[in-house]
C-alpha cells in the first residue's frame, strides 16, 4: 500500500493508521535527486509486503509544518511509525538491500510467525527453514519431551550448545533417566507453571544431591535463564544457587 498523505491527514492516514499496521513514511521534494532514486525502492519494499506494511509520501514542500515538527534537515528522510510512535528511521538514499533489511525489522519473518504460533508443526517448518533457530529448537525439544520421545529431544538440544535453556532441559532428561535424586515434584512444578515452587525444591535437593549436583545446576540455570535477568524471583535464585553451591 502507498499512498500520499498531507498535513491534514498526516495523523489520520499515518499515525492513527500505524495502530493497525506499521507505516513507513517518505518524505521527499520534487527537485531532490535522491529522492528520485530512494522513493522506487521504497515502493518495491512495501509492495512486496502488501498487508503487512503502509508507505506513506509526503512532499516536505508542500508541507512544511510536518517537516518542522519531525525536524526534518535533510531529505530523503525515512521514518517508521508503529502504534502512534516512530519506531525507527534513516535520512538519504540507501541501497536496496539495506532498505529491505528496515522493511525487515518492522515485519515480522514467515520463521518469527512460525515460533510464535508454538506448536509441533510450525515449529518443525520454522527449523527446516533456518535450522540454527534455538527459539524453535528448545521449545520443540520441550514438546517431544512431554510427549515421551527424550531421544528425539536430547538430538534437538545438542544442536544449541551454549544455550542455559538447552542445558537445563538435557539435564532433567539424564536425572529422570537417572532416577536419583527423586525430583518429580519439582518437574511436576516446572511443567504446571509453578517456577517459585520449582526453584524452591530444586534448590532444596541440592545439598544431599552428591552426584547429581551439576545436573540439578543446570535445570535451576537453565529456569533463571528463562525468567529473565530482571525477574525477582531470578535475582533471588541466583544469590540461593551461589549459596547452595558454594
Amino acid at each position: 500500500m502507498v499512498f500520499d498523505v498531507t498535513e491534514q491527514d498526516f495523523q489520520r492516514e499515518v499515525l492513527d493508521r500505524s495502530h493497525q499496521m506499521p507505516v513507513v513514511v517518505d518524505f521527499w521534494a520534487e527537485w531532490c535527486g535522491p529522492c528520485r532514486q530512494l522513493g522506487p525502492v521504497l515502493e518495491r519494499a512495501a509492495n512486496a509486503r502488501e498487508g503487512k506494511v503502509a508507505l506513506a509520501k509526503i512532499d516536505t514542500d508542500a508541507n512544511p509544518g510536518i517537516s518542522r515538527a519531525f525536524q526534518i534537515q535533510g531529505i530523503p528522510a525515512v521514518k517508521a511509525f508503529v502504534d502512534g510512535r516512530l519506531h525507527s528511521e534513516f535520512v538519504g538514499a540507501q541501497p536496496p538491500q539495506q532498505v529491505e533489511r528496515f522493511f525487515d525489522g518492522l515485519v515480522p519473518s514467515e520463521v518469527d510467525g512460525l515460533i510464535a504460533a508454538g506448536d509441533e508443526p510450525s515449529l518443525r517448518r520454522a527449523l527446516e527453514l533456518e535450522p540454527s533457530r534455538v527459539d524453535a529448537l528448545v521449545p520443540l525439544a520441550r514438546i517431544l519431551h512431554a510427549n515421551g520421545d527424550d531421544d528425539g529431544a536430547l538430538e534437538l538440544l545438542g544442536r544449541a550448545p551454549g544455550n542455559f535453556a538447552a542445558e537445563g532441559l538435557q539435564a532433567r532428561i539424564a536425572l529422570q533417566r537417572g532416577g536419583e535424586p527423586d525430583l518429580a515434584d519439582a518437574f511436576a512444578a516446572l511443567d504446571g507453571g509453578d517456577a517459585e515452587r520449582a526453584l524452591e525444591l530444586l534448590l532444596e535437593a541440592l545439598p544431599s544431591a552428591d552426584g547429581a549436583r551439576d545436573e540439578i545446576r543446570k535445570v535451576v540455570v537453565g529456569l533463571l535463564d528463562e525468567l529473565g535477568v530482571e525477574h525477582p524471583l531470578a535475582r533471588d535464585g541466583r544469590r540461593r544457587l551461589a549459596a547452595a553451591l558454594y
